[in-house]
């Protein structure tokens, strides 16, 4: 009978490998998570920048029609 020492080697490599493989999916995935929560948050102040401008003196216009200035 051969040496079993090669064949568990090569088998111990195997896992090592697959579990770094599985490791680097894992890490992939929460990176891209990242990214589109970030990419989110860029398109939301990108939004308010074009449109929030619009928001804060229409408050302000409200508010001085509901005080009475107006």
């Amino acid at each position: 009978m051969g040496n079993p020492e090669p064949e568990r080697e090569v088998v111990e490599h195997k896992v090592r490998r697959a579990v770094g493989i599985h490791a680097l999916r894992k890490i992939g995935r929460i990176v891209a998570e990242e990214q589109q929560a970030d990419a989110d948050k860029a398109r939301e102040l990108r939004w308010f920048a074009r449109c929030g401008w619009l928001i804060v003196p229409g408050i302000g216009m409200i508010l001085a029609y509901w005080i009475g200035v107006i």
